[in-house]
């Protein structure tokens, strides 16, 4: 059979495959890679105590609207840079800004506050453990990221992989706020931003193998 023969004729089998498959294999996986998540933090941490009047406090939504900002917007870089051609510009800037502009605000929050509040506001209790904790909450979803995104066909694996795991670290300290009672914004500046950029890096080399192609 010549070549052009054989192209034909297994072109003849190819079936139309949507363009927003990629993007619904990423969302089932970092899906699943959420509820995983969620379920080890309700099973091993379980939720704050006083859950229901913190949410009467605007500190936790301000916890919620930044580690949300965070996961979701790496996640939007990520599915752009999966696409060859696609520019992922727009997302990296804002997360840039969000982290700037929250670390602006902690900073003033902690210069702000009396010098005997400072370390508290600071470390609070549990800076020893909070940042463990979120890495390892952000396992099952940088699993479910790196897989959803081995459905694209990024040109470069090492910067997807790595807005692939600070996406997976964004959505871990979300799901970590539900079991937290620290709410100070030097806290959060610091002991969740670091577990965040620190699985951004994990992503990247991660990404650097599994997502060639």
């Amino acid at each position: 059979m010549r070549t052009d023969d054989l192209i034909e004729a297994l072109s003849e089998r190819l079936e139309p495959v949507s363009t927003r498959a990629p993007f619904w294999r990423l969302a089932a996986w970092v899906g699943g890679g959420a509820v995983v998540s969620a379920a080890l933090m309700l099973l091993v941490l379980g939720l704050r105590p006083d859950l229901g009047r913190a949410m009467g406090g605007m500190m936790f939504w301000t916890k919620f609207a930044y580690t949300l900002a965070l996961g979701g917007l790496a996640l939007w870089a990520a599915e752009r840079l999966g696409r060859p051609g696609a520019r992922a510009k727009l997302p990296l800037t804002i997360v840039v800004v969000v982290v700037a502009l929250f670390a602006l605000l902690a900073a003033g929050q902690l210069m702000m506050a009396p010098a005997p509040m400072r370390r508290h506001l600071l470390m609070g209790h549990s800076a020893q453990v909070c940042p463990c904790l979120i890495l390892a909450l952000a396992v099952p979803l940088l699993v479910g990221t790196v897989m959803g995104l081995r459905g694209f066909a990024p040109t470069r694996p090492m910067l997807t992989g790595l807005a692939g795991g600070l996406a997976a670290g964004g959505l871990a300290a979300f799901v970590y706020g539900f079991s937290c009672n620290e709410t100070a914004m030097p806290f959060i500046a610091l002991w969740y931003t670091l577990p965040v950029l620190a699985a951004g890096l994990i992503g990247a080399g991660i990404g650097r193998f599994a997502l060639r192609w």
